[in-house]
C-alpha cells in the first residue's frame, strides 16, 4: 500500500485521501475504517443534537470510494465468471457503504478485479455526504416538528435525484471526467433499500441469505416455520433461525448465543424469515403476498443483497384441462402483463431461463416425487411453459378476451407476481426461477372459493416448499460461479457483480 500521487486522483474527480492497494483485505479494511470514522462523525453531531445544540455545523461526513484505472493493454475479455472485470478503458469507480455487511461480497469482487487486470485498486473518500437517516434510521422519530427546520439544516438528507437505478437500467450517462460505474448501485442507492427492507420484512438486513424464497401464500410461511426451527434444534448446518422481530432461535450446536428478539404485536406486510448460514449462504423467505406491485418493490430492495438467486414458489390458476390442483408448474417463459416494470425494462424485452436454476428445479421435482422414475410419471403432475402474469385480481371478470389471450400465448397458468419477479430479476442481474402450485382452474369452473381445496391439494404445499428448499440447496453445493449466467449482462457491464 502507498500513497498515491501521480495523477491518479485527478482522475478520479473530487475523490480524497487516496490510497492504492494490491490486496482486497486491505482495501477492504480501510473501506471499512473510513466508513466507520464518518459515520461516527454523524452519530456524535446528533448526540449533541439530541442533547440541545441546535445550532452548530456538523463536520461533513463522506462515504468510502472504490476505484481503478484499466487501459487498453489490462483489458480482460477471458475468464469463467460473468462478472469481476472491465471490457473497455477508462477510469471506474463507486461509493460504498456497510462495509461489515457487505464483507464477503466487497473482497470477492475486489479480488477479481485485481486479479483479472493486475492493476492497483484505489480506496479513498467520495464526496457524497452521509445522509443522517441512513446512518442512524430512526433518528429523525423522536425529533419534534419544532425541532425538525434545525435538524434538516444541520444534517445531510437523502437527496431522491441521487437515488436511482439508471445504471441497472442501462440509462447512465457518465459525465465527461467522472469515472464510469463500477457497482450497479451507488452507496446511497443501497443504503435506501436497507432501510426500506426493515420497514417491510420486519427484520433486519444482516439476516438475509443469499438464497431467497419468495411466496404469496400464508401455509409456506407455516411450513418454513416448521423446517427452519427443526434445522437449528436438531442440525449443524444453520446457525440460526430468523422471524420478524429479529427474533432470533440460535442453534445450540454451533453458539452460545442465547435466544433474542421480541415479536411484533402486528406482522409487517412482507414478513421475512431467515435460515441464517456463514457468508449469508443461507435461505430467506419472504411472504410478499398478492400482486405485483409488492413483487417490484421487495425486489427493488433485496437485489441490493446481491443473492445468489430467488426463486418464485407459489400458488396459480392452472389454464390447461389436463392439470389438477396440486399440480406444479415451472415456468419457461412469462407474459408481462403486471405493468409495474414497463418504464425500467419494456415489455418487449425477453426473459431468458437460466438453465441452472431451470436444471436444479426439475431435478428436484423428480427426487420429491416417490416412487415416480420415467420422465412421464413425472409428468402427470408438472408441466413447464409460459406463464401469465397480470396485475388484475378478477381477470376472471374477462373471460372472454383472455381466453384468447391465454391461447395465443401458449400460457400453462395465470398468476400476479412470477414475470414481476423475473423481470427484476433479469434488470438487477439476480439469476431467477418459478415453480407454482395450481389453486384453482377458473376458466374450468374450478373456481377458488372457500373449502375448495381437497386433501391432493393441502398435502402439495409442504412438498412444494420443499422442492424450493432442496432446489437452493444444490445450487449452493454446485458453486455459484456459473449460476450468474452471461445471459443476464449486457455489453456495457459494471465489473461488480
Amino acid at each position: 500500500m502507498s500513497e498515491f500521487l501521480n495523477g491518479e486522483d485527478l482522475l478520479h474527480g473530487n475523490v480524497t485521501d487516496l490510497q492504492e492497494f494490491t490486496d482486497e483485505n486491505a482495501a477492504y479494511e480501510r473501506i471499512k475504517a473510513l466508513y466507520e470514522e464518518n459515520a461516527a462523525k454523524v452519530k456524535t453531531r446528533f448526540s449533541a443534537f439530541e442533547a440541545g445544540d441546535k445550532t452548530s455545523p456538523a463536520e461533513p461526513a463522506y462515504y468510502p470510494y472504490l476505484g481503478l484505472t484499466v487501459d487498453s493493454t489490462d483489458i480482460n475479455r477471458t475468464g469463467k465468471r460473468s462478472y469481476g472485470k472491465i471490457d473497455a478503458a477508462g477510469t471506474f469507480g463507486t461509493t460504498l457503504t456497510q462495509p461489515e455487511l457487505f464483507e464477503s461480497y466487497y473482497k470477492e469482487q475486489i479480488r477479481l478485479i485485481l486479479k483479472n487486470h493486475q492493476r492497483p485498486v484505489y480506496v479513498g473518500l467520495s464526496m457524497r455526504q452521509m445522509p443522517l437517516p441512513f446512518v442512524i434510521e430512526a433518528a429523525s422519530s423522536d425529533v419534534s416538528a419544532n425541532d425538525m427546520p434545525a435538524l434538516q439544516s444541520i444534517f445531510t438528507m437523502p437527496e431522491l435525484a441521487n437515488i436511482n437505478d439508471s445504471i441497472a437500467n442501462g440509462t447512465n450517462v457518465p459525465i465527461n471526467g467522472t469515472p464510469r460505474p463500477l457497482s450497479l448501485f451507488s452507496a446511497e442507492r443501497v443504503d435506501y433499500s436497507l432501510a426500506r427492507l426493515a420497514h417491510y420484512t420486519g427484520t433486519v438486513p444482516e439476516h438475509f441469505q443469499r438464497f431467497v424464497l419468495f411466496t404469496n401464500y400464508q401455509r409456506y410461511v407455516d411450513e418454513f416455520i416448521d423446517y427452519g426451527k427443526k434445522q437449528v434444534l436438531d442440525g449443524k448446518e444453520y446457525r440460526a433461525f430468523v422471524e420478524p422481530g429479529n427474533v432470533v432461535t440460535p442453534n445450540p450446536n454451533l453458539t452460545d448465543d442465547p435466544a433474542s428478539g421480541v415479536a411484533p404485536t402486528h406482522l409487517p406486510q412482507m414478513p421475512a424469515y431467515h435460515l441464517v448460514a456463514d457468508r449469508h449462504m443461507g435461505i430467506t423467505l419472504v411472504n410478499i403476498g398478492v400482486g405485483p406491485a409488492n413483487a417490484k418493490t421487495i425486489t427493488d430492495h433485496v437485489a441490493v443483497l446481491r443473492p445468489h438467486c430467488w426463486l418464485m414458489v407459489g400458488h396459480c390458476g392452472g389454464l390447461r384441462h389436463t392439470q389438477r390442483l396440486g399440480d406444479f408448474v415451472l415456468a419457461h417463459a412469462y407474459v408481462r402483463e403486471d405493468h409495474v416494470l414497463d418504464e425500467d425494462i419494456h415489455p418487449s424485452v425477453p426473459l431468458p431461463a437460466i438453465a441452472e436454476i431451470q436444471v436444479a428445479l426439475t431435478t428436484a421435482v423428480a427426487r420429491a416425487s416417490d416412487g415416480i422414475s420415467t420422465t412421464a410419471d413425472i409428468k402427470e403432475h408438472f408441466r413447464t411453459g409460459t406463464v401469465y402474469t397480470t396485475d388484475d385480481r378478477d381477470w376472471e371478470l374477462r373471460h372472454k378476451e383472455l381466453a384468447i389471450r391465454f391461447n395465443q400465448t401458449r400460457a400453462i397458468a395465470v398468476d400476479m407476481e412470477s414475470a414481476t419477479i423475473a423481470a427484476n430479476g433479469f434488470r438487477f442481474r439476480v439469476p431467477y426461477g418459478t415453480l407454482l402450485c395450481v389453486s384453482d382452474k377458473p376458466i374450468h369452473g374450478e373456481i377458488k372459493l372457500p373449502g375448495m381445496a381437497n386433501k391432493f391439494y393441502e398435502g402439495r404445499t409442504a412438498k412444494h416448499l420443499h422442492i424450493g428448499i432442496d432446489t437452493l440447496q444444490q445450487l449452493r453445493l454446485q458453486g455459484v460461479e456459473s449460476l450468474h449466467s452471461r445471459k443476464l449482462r449486457s455489453f456495457d457491464e459494471p465489473a461488480f457483480r
